[in-house]
């Protein structure tokens, strides 16, 4: 074995991936390359009705439980490239307290995609993804990214629960 990628986005599911990359890496003496990729539009808070579900806030008064539109953060966001280089640098510092050396790619696009394309130009021979319990709502809105890359990947894919 010698390239395995593991895909990161700050998530606990994906700490335990990295964890689980990084020790096969180290074991088999294997390349490792951690990505991160952000959606091309960066994170936006939608507008969200505080309590609209029917339920109150506990310990809220005021706006925040009468149903009033909770307000976006003013200010610029950050550039979706900056938001994956953030979650690599946290990465970066997890691993080199283990003494794991590694690639970092911050990428920009559909992560499945990115993921994939990322894994047949380095000719990975194991893609890495922490995998989580995905509810109907999930499913509705499209393939998780776990199981679409299971399915889709040409090389062998472990999932880290």
């Amino acid at each position: 074995m010698n390239t395995i990628i593991v895909g990161c986005d700050g998530s606990e599911q994906a700490e335990r991936a990295l964890e689980r990359a990084a020790e096969l890496a180290q074991g088999l003496r294997a390349r490792l390359v951690v990505v991160s990729v952000a959606p091309p539009s960066g994170p936006t808070a939608p507008q969200v009705e505080a309590g609209s579900i029917g339920m109150p806030i506990p310990g809220a008064s005021g706006p925040i439980g009468t149903g009033v539109p909770l307000p976006v953060p003013e200010g610029p966001q950050p550039e979706p490239e900056e938001l994956a280089k953030n979650v690599l640098e946290r990465a970066r510092m997890s691993l080199a307290r283990r003494g794991v050396d590694a690639e970092y790619v911050a990428e920009v696009g559909d992560t499945t995609e990115r993921l994939l394309a990322l894994a047949s130009e380095r000719e990975a021979d194991l893609l890495v993804v922490g995998s989580r319990e995905h509810g109907f709502l999930a499913h509705l809105l499209g393939r998780p990214v776990d199981e679409a890359v299971a399915k889709r990947a040409a090389c062998d894919v472990l999932l880290v629960h």
